[in-house]
């Protein structure tokens, strides 16, 4: 009785592996689902949220209004902004400052603008080799925004029908 069971036991562990050879052999045969990153790119979603960059109008002009929106949302309390009023009785921004070491990439300050000033971008490479370097000025986010901005409109109409 046991020369039967310890047959039975050798031909299941034959047909395990045989079984996991042959789906060996199958994988093998398929393209390889790796990505060569610095010569090859995966999909990425309009929605991505990567380096922060502020925007203009057709114009030229810079479309944040300083309602403080977003540094008021702000978790991480990483934006600040100071404003003042123009002769025209508009209100624009003197100064906007991102600290990009205390973000935390949630996109709220994107999602509560009104006008679509501050985003976050495309950008996934930006590594610097100082903490001051993370220290995003409204020229800098400007410079971001003027750099990404076919990027940002077309991924901005892309998720327009899920805002």
């Amino acid at each position: 009785m046991f020369n039967r069971i310890s047959q039975v036991v050798r031909g299941a562990a034959l047909a395990d592996f045989v079984g996991a050879f042959g789906m060996a052999l199958v994988y093998m045969a398929r393209p390889k689902a790796t990505v060569l990153y610095p010569y090859e790119r995966g999909p990425q979603s309009p929605r991505f949220r990567g380096e922060h960059a502020l925007r203009r109008y057709p114009s030229g002009e810079e479309r944040c209004i300083a309602c403080k929106l977003c540094e008021a949302i702000c978790p991480a309390q990483a934006i600040t902004i100071e404003a003042e009023p123009r002769e025209d009785g508009s209100r624009r921004t003197t100064r906007y400052d991102i600290d990009m070491v205390k973000c935390i990439y949630c996109g709220l300050c994107q999602e509560a603008c009104p006008v679509d000033a501050i985003v976050e971008g495309p950008n996934i490479e930006y590594a610097v080799e100082t903490r001051e370097e993370l220290y995003y000025d409204k020229e800098r986010l400007l410079d971001n925004g003027d750099r990404w901005e076919r990027e940002i409109a077309k991924n901005l109409e892309l998720d327009a029908p899920y805002r």
